[in-house]
């Protein structure tokens, strides 16, 4: 398999791995489906029938392999499920590798099903946990189900019109809504380096059951950066690199907004009247799916407000709480192996649910909190104890809790689509993790990036979703709009010699968290509307949550520019099908942005202490 698939696919633990073949027997089953279709299922059974045991379930369309005689070394999220004596399950899902059937990305719910034709990631996962209490021996009646990433998703749609016998369940970093926030849409904007590299692999077609992976792609240079913007537009790397083997791209082509195809395909409307206790457990610094986490928390809230749901954030990467201890991202260290959080209370959830022992206290939230490096305890996200406050811009590249008195005050930049802003200083072809906490000097230095600070005298720690409103004039008619919260470190900051390569810590800018919003679609995702040259605009749009403490002798700071390459695909500036435009299409803007009395552009976050 190539590099980029472990963005995505379970990747090694950091501890050892456990050998199944000496405690466990293996049986490899063809599960029907109510429809006739048969999922290859792997299920692993203590050799111990002395007692029985719990059912764990995941589904995965990343493959259940060794198939055959060969068995599975448990590693990281499942490495505690032996540990800890459970029946394990690992499906294919409908339509990959061996299972039977047509594979559909992020396969919408079907509500009140009318035949046993349509099936649904719910229905299949009732479909199993039917067979498996039926079929398989030494179980005691109670079933879980646990997924990361796409197997999140899966593992979530397991709690729609769930089987009675699934009493628990745990998303981890779950898809929600591939248009508005995770993997490869962000507010309509593509993700072009993940959706690029992912699909290359795995958008390939299936003509028949297959126990491999097909074919990845190589680039022929490491550097990613030029290599995409030499690629063109999105027509023509769908036209070179693609053609029409890949259904997602072409669904991608066929639904440029937020129309009834993606609303379908939005998890987090279904989270009602769900029965399984949930664990909902995400990261702060996840690239791919951190929206999934806070919109599933959300709703499952919102819909079921008696039911036993608990969510943990910590200071992760994707799947970073089992793929690491946990201690540090990239050039920034959280001080503790925050992981160690994590596996206590994952084998405790589970323990306490699927086998009666006794509950170990889990908060309904429980985040880090980094910059202070610290776990916190809520009753509720975001915290009610979190007061709303606006950080403005103002001249001088100042941030102010006060609005700007002046009249007529702004500052301008050309963004240009032949030269984007680049989202990491290095050279990559490989977009990688530590980016969400990249040093920002590389961005801070260019003119086409705009940057507003406020020094830090008392400790400001701020919690929740971010808002941003932003007073915009420009040339073009479309744009996009990055806007990024960084903690600055103090000139003073003492270097940290456990990391490597060495990297110099004082006035070091951290990438706290980034979004961009296609301007296109300020309005509404489903109607685009073109921006109007030389009128202001008001571009108003939510950051995902952060939880951290700027710390005294930092300082706040807010950069706010026009493309981030390529992390995310080029806006051509100007209001066409983005999906469709031509390498004509795509001119340089001058963008103003607005900071006056009349049009106060600014930031509004939970402030917590200050």
């Amino acid at each position: 398999m190539k590099k980029f698939i472990f963005l995505f696919l379970p990747a090694m633990l950091f501890s050892q791995s456990i050998d199944l073949s000496i405690d466990y027997v293996k049986y490899e089953y063809r599960i029907p489906m109510r429809d006739g279709a048969t999922l290859h299922t792997a299920v692993y059974v203590p050799k111990d029938t002395s007692k029985r045991y719990p059912i764990m379930l995941s589904r995965t369309p990343y493959t259940t392999a060794p198939y055959g005689e060969r068995y599975l070394k448990a590693e990281q999220n499942n490495a505690w499920m032996a540990q800890e004596g459970y029946i394990m399950a690992f499906q294919d899902v409908r339509g990959r590798f061996m299972s039977e059937g047509e594979y559909e990305d992020i396969r919408p719910h079907i509500p009140n099903k009318q035949s046993k034709q349509q099936v649904d990631e719910s229905s299949d996962a009732f479909d199993t946990i039917e067979w498996l209490l039926k079929n398989v021996r030494g179980h005691n009646g109670n079933v879980g189900m646990i997924g990361i990433s796409y197997p999140g998703f899966y593992a979530a749609h397991g709690l729609i019109d769930a089987h009675p016998a699934l009493k628990a369940v745990s998303p981890q970093a779950p898809i929600s809504d591939w248009f508005i926030g995770d993997d490869f849409h962000h507010n309509g904007a593509v993700m072009l380096i993940d959706a690029f590299s992912f699909f290359r692999s795995f958008g390939k077609p299936r003509p028949a059951l297959r126990t491999t992976w097909p074919e990845g792609f190589e680039y022929p240079t490491q550097d990613g950066y030029k290599f995409l913007l030499e690629a063109g537009s999105l027509a023509s790397i769908k036209k070179n690199y693609y053609g029409d083997t890949s259904k997602f791209w072409n669904d991608v082509f066929a639904h440029p907004d937020y129309d009834a195809f993606w609303k379908a395909r939005n998890v987090a409307q279904h989270m009602k009247n769900i029965r399984p206790a949930v664990l909902l457990v995400g990261g702060w610094f996840d690239a791919e799916d951190l929206f999934g986490s806070l919109e599933i928390y959300k709703a499952l809230e919102e819909y079921n407000p008696v039911n036993r749901t608990s969510l943990m954030m910590g200071p992760w990467f994707h799947g970073g709480w089992v793929r690491s201890n946990g201690s540090r991202l990239g050039n920034v260290s959280f001080g503790v192996k925050s992981s160690e959080y994590y596996d206590k209370h994952i084998r405790a959830f589970f323990g306490h649910h699927l086998k009666g022992t006794d509950a170990l206290p889990l908060p309904e939230v429980s985040v880090f909190e980094t910059g202070s490096n610290v776990w916190r305890a809520y009753t509720e996200w975001p915290p009610k104890q979190a007061v709303q406050r606006s950080f403005y811009f103002s001249s001088g590249g100042r941030l102010s809790f006060e609005k700007p008195s002046a009249k007529n005050e702004a500052d301008e930049y050309v963004s240009d689509p032949a030269r984007p802003v680049p989202y990491i200083a290095e050279i990559s072809n490989d977009r990688g993790r530590e980016y969400m906490t990249d040093d920002q000097r590389f961005a801070w230095q260019r003119p086409d990036v705009l940057s507003y600070s406020m020094p830090v005298t008392d400790t400001v720690t701020i919690a929740g979703p971010v808002t941003a409103e932003l007073y915009v004039t420009t040339t073009g008619t479309d744009a996009d709009f990055i806007v990024k919260v960084i903690d600055v470190y103090p000139d003073s900051a003492k270097d940290d010699l456990s990391n490597a390569p060495h990297v110099k810590m004082s006035g070091y800018q951290m990438l706290v968290r980034g979004e961009v919003m296609r301007a296109r679609y300020r309005n509404s995702f489903s109607k685009p509307e073109p921006l109007r040259p030389g009128t202001v605009e008001r571009v108003r749009f939510t950051i995902p949550d952060l939880n951290h403490t700027f710390l005294p002798g930092h300082s706040i700071m807010v950069q706010v520019q026009s493309s981030w390459f390529p992390l995310v695909d080029r806006n051509p500036q100007k209001f066409v099908n983005i999906y469709t435009a031509t390498e004509t299409d795509f001119r340089k803007a001058q963008i103003t942005l607005q900071r006056n009395s009349r049009y106060p552009s600014s930031i509004t976050v939970g402030v917590l202490k200050q």
